[in-house]
Parts: C-alpha cells; sequence; structure tokens
C-alpha cells in the first residue's frame, strides 16, 4: 500500500471515521468483519472503552486492522497490521503511510506467539470500565478453546441459543458479572459478529503457526541442523491445527447478525462442484469442510519449500488414511476441493 501511495494513490478523509474506510477498502478487508473489544488489554488501554474499540479482519488476504473510536468531535486514527507489526497511525493534516512500530512487539513476541512476532487474542475478565482483573486469570484463545471461556472483554453480537460465553459481560468477580452494552451507532458496522469472532479465534493462532515454521526451518536450514523428524514435528502440529482436529464442538447453532457468514463464503475459491473450504457450517462445527481456508494464503504459500513439503505430506497421510477423527466424507470432500483450488498441491494428492 506505501508503494501505491508512493505512486500517486490517495486515500480519502472523513470527518467521522478519518481514513478507516478508504484503508479497510485498500485492503480488502469487508466492514461486514467488524469485531468489538472493551477489555483495556494494549498499549493503547487509556484509549479504550465499552464505547471506542472495533477491529476488522479479512479472511481472504489474511490481514487485519484496528481502529478506536475516540469522544465527540474527534477524528478516527486507524492502525493498521501487516507482518505481524502495528503501524502509524494517519490524520488528515498530513500525508497517510503505514510504518512498522517495534515496541508492539513488547507483547507481540512471546510465549504466548510461541516465540516469534505474532498475534496475541486472550480472553479476559474485564470490569466495568475495561480494566483487566488480573487476578481473575484469562485465557488464550483458538478454535480449540471452548465457547464458555472465549470473548471476555470482547462484544459479542448474533446467536448462540445454549452456548454461553464470558462476552458483553464486566466482572467484578469471577461469579459476579454485569451486562455491557455500546452504541454501535457511529461505528462503521452495528456489531460485533459473532462468526467473524469465531474466524478471528482460527486465523490469529494459525498465522502465529505459519510464521513459527517459517521463522524455526529457515534457520535450521542455515544452520544446518534442520532433520526429518524436527520438520515432521512442526507438520504435525500445524497439520491437526489446519484440519480443525480437537475443535471445540457447537452445541446449538451459531448465527451472525452483519451478513459476514455470506461474505466470507462467496470469497472462494470452488472447486468444480461449487465447494468451498470457507464455507460455514456452524450447527456442530464452524466450517463445512475441515481444512484451513489459510492454506490459501501467503503466509502459506511463501514457506521454504522444505516446510510446505512436509506440511503437505502430513496432510496427505491424514486425508489417505483412516482417520478416526475426518470421516471418509470429510476426507474425500477436501482432498477434491484443494485438487481444484490448489495450484501447487504434489501430483499425489490425485491419487485418492
Amino acid at each position: 500500500m506505501n508503494k501505491k501511495l508512493d505512486q500517486g494513490m490517495t486515500l480519502a478523509f472523513e470527518p467521522v471515521h478519518g481514513y478507516l474506510p478508504a484503508v479497510l477498502e485498500a485492503l480488502g478487508i469487508p466492514v461486514e468483519s467488524q469485531i468489538a473489544t472493551f477489555a483495556k488489554a494494549s498499549f493503547q488501554q487509556h484509549l479504550i472503552s465499552p464505547e471506542t474499540r472495533a477491529r476488522f479482519i479479512s479472511t481472504m488476504r489474511s490481514r487485519w486492522m484496528g481502529s478506536r473510536r475516540q469522544g465527540a468531535g474527534d477524528r478516527d486514527r486507524g492502525c493498521a497490521a501487516r507482518d505481524d507489526f502495528l503501524h502509524h497511525q494517519s490524520t488528515g493534516e498530513r500525508k497517510p503511510r503505514a510504518t512498522r512500530r517495534d515496541d508492539c512487539l513488547t507483547c507481540h513476541e512471546s510465549y504466548d506467539t510461541l516465540g516469534v512476532p505474532g498475534m496475541l487474542l486472550r480472553s479476559v475478565y474485564a470490569a466495568p470500565n475495561g480494566t483487566v482483573l488480573l487476578e481473575l486469570g484469562s485465557y488464550n484463545v483458538d478454535h480449540r478453546v471452548a465457547f464458555a471461556h472465549r470473548w471476555g472483554g470482547w462484544f459479542v453480537t448474533g446467536k448462540t441459543d445454549a452456548m454461553g460465553h464470558l462476552g458483553n459481560a464486566a466482572f467484578k468477580s469471577e461469579n459476579e458479572a454485569e451486562s455491557v452494552e455500546t452504541n454501535f451507532k457511529s461505528y462503521l458496522s452495528p456489531g460485533s459478529d459473532i462468526v467473524a469472532l469465531m474466524v478471528f479465534d482460527h486465523q490469529m493462532h494459525m498465522t502465529n503457526l505459519l510464521t513459527r515454521v517459517g521463522w524455526e526451518t529457515r534457520f535450521a536450514l542455515h544452520e544446518k541442523t534442520m532433520t526429518p523428524e524436527k520438520l515432521a514435528g512442526m507438520a504435525a502440529e500445524i497439520v491437526d491445527y489446519m484440519l480443525f482436529v480437537d475443535e471445540a464442538r457447537i452445541s446449538s447453532p451459531v448465527r451472525g447478525t452483519l451478513g459476514f457468514e455470506e461474505k466470507f463464503a462467496a470469497q472462494g475459491p470452488r472447486d468444480r462442484k461449487g465447494r468451498s473450504l470457507r464455507q460455514f457450517d456452524l450447527d456442530r462445527r464452524m466450517m463445512r469442510y475441515p481444512c484451513s481456508y489459510m492454506i490459501y494464503s501467503a503466509a502459506f504459500d511463501g514457506l521454504p519449500a522444505e516446510a510446505k513439503d512436509a506440511i503437505y505430506q502430513r496432510m496427505w497421510s491424514v486425508l489417505s488414511s483412516q482417520n478416526p477423527r475426518l470421516s471418509i466424507e470429510d476426507r474425500r470432500a477436501i482432498v477434491e476441493i484443494l485438487r481444484d483450488t490448489k495450484k501447487d498441491l504434489p501430483a499425489y494428492f490425485r491419487e485418492l
């Protein structure tokens, strides 16, 4: 985007939302992906409250962007994320530009991000003003975490029926909570979509796994310490996650409110039968076909050849065998979809 800006691309500035709508459009991030948090759990905690924070995610290009809504009369200031770093916030008085901020790595390069610059996604117990109650603990969230432990400190709009979660609640103690509401009138989208939150949960950890295997493979190759066993171990962890092994099951139907489900599923790509890895289930599990759409991401495509080969070999080993965690129907559908939609798929995927 910086290169395009240098070549003359302009971003429109709005009095209410600043550069946010223009940057979302430039990055291909749909407004329907809006999710909002009120927990004061970042460097910007002095600006976060139940009225001020939203994020947007692109599930097509594996990009995300954060913004905060300030008080009446103030301009929105957006911060875009690329390569796992938060970027400079822009105002209407000067030419917008994305810049790296290494201070974000204070939190975003740690044990919780798998030891690489990555994404940190937590469910916390937040007080009514958004302050995180550290003494009550927290949960690092991905798609394997039970719904009962997800989305603490986040707003959640949508239908979950019998399934409870920690969203939309402010706590005085672990067992004493009150409902928290916000007026989405001044946001780009009127809610914090539960399906977008589920996708966010999956995508953040998947991003970290791909970043880590890339780093560790390149380092081991440079140091000449790479072994087939090391590659196989990393590939096994990634493939289990990609194929939604140990995914937290859905006990009652989930439905969003913002049209995100349709926007997400329409992105494709689709096979000759019209099937896509971006199609939802949402009645018994998140995805209709349990294989991560992140296999189409630049993060996956940019992996060292050795790492990608090990991941494909592990995937084939699982998909071509009698794996009790995947039905024959799911395994066959995943292979057929990948054959039609993944250009660099190894030839041995044609054998099933």
